[in-house]
């Protein structure tokens, strides 16, 4: 009697042992938080194509964008403390008045409510502009809005990448025109403080970064060009953006 308990044991144990292994496994594979499950359960069908989270979320921050950033822009034209400062808040004020009026019209034929007022985080930006002064104004205003324009662009290529959507679709476009504009505008003010942005950048990342080894010194056998090599005659010509000059 003793030797059958023995083994009822030993076999509940190995039963409850091959449970506990496998469902981690069935567990993961059925759970409706990943992948493609995640995806259908955030995204309602339109006549314009399927509208994800990710869509509604860019629409939401093309919408709080403009609601700081144009009032910014308005400020420094109006303090007027350099040329280039009055000119990145004019692209500001033009472009976020273009862009938000077209949010407001995707939002509006796609059901989406947005806010009317800008974060708490971004009125704390617009408090600090406010109180600042000469070269500390400057700076503030350059580095804040550079900032935040970098780190909506991110989104912004994510959205126009992955939606299915075609309105979001063209917004996405256009936002990405607007907001490259501001930042060109905002580092020819010569205020962009890029070692911080990287320094911020490098705190909030989790993966390695990968690319070629660091430069050991020697000389680099230059790359072969890439270039075509069947038919020669085509329409478009490449960019005349000039290359940026060499830091002293």
């Amino acid at each position: 009697m003793r030797r059958i308990n023995g083994t009822a044991l030993i076999i509940a144990a190995l039963v409850a042992t091959l449970g506990a292994l496998a469902y981690p496994v069935w567990s993961y594979a059925d759970r409706s938080g990943t992948g493609q499950a995640n995806l259908n359960a955030s995204t309602v069908a339109t006549q314009w194509g399927p509208l994800s989270a990710t869509d509604r979320d860019l629409l939401v921050k093309v919408r709080l964008a403009g609601l700081w950033e144009l009032p910014a822009g308005q400020q420094a034209i109006e303090r007027a403390p350099s040329q280039a400062i009055v000119a990145a808040g004019d692209h500001l004020v033009v472009g976020h008045t273009d862009l938000d009026r077209r949010a407001r019209d995707v939002a509006a034929k796609l059901g989406v409510e947005l806010p009317n007022q800008p974060t708490e985080q971004q009125q704390g930006w617009l408090r600090e502009l406010t109180a600042a002064h000469g070269e500390e104004y400057e700076r503030k205003f350059a580095n804040l809005l550079r900032n935040a324009h970098g780190k909506v662009f991110a989104l912004i290529a994510q959205v126009r990448h992955t939606t299915r959507n075609s309105l979001i679709r063209q917004l996405a476009t256009d936002a990405n025109q607007t907001v490259l504009d501001h930042i060109t505008m905002l580092e020819g003010t010569g205020l962009v403080d890029f070692d911080a942005i990287a320094r911020e950048a490098a705190g909030a990342a989790t993966a390695s970064p990968t690319g070629p080894p660091a430069p050991a010194g020697t000389v680099v056998p230059p790359p072969v060009p890439a270039e075509p090599t069947g038919d020669m005659s085509f329409t478009s010509r490449p960019s005349t953006m000039p290359m940026p000059m060499p830091m002293p």
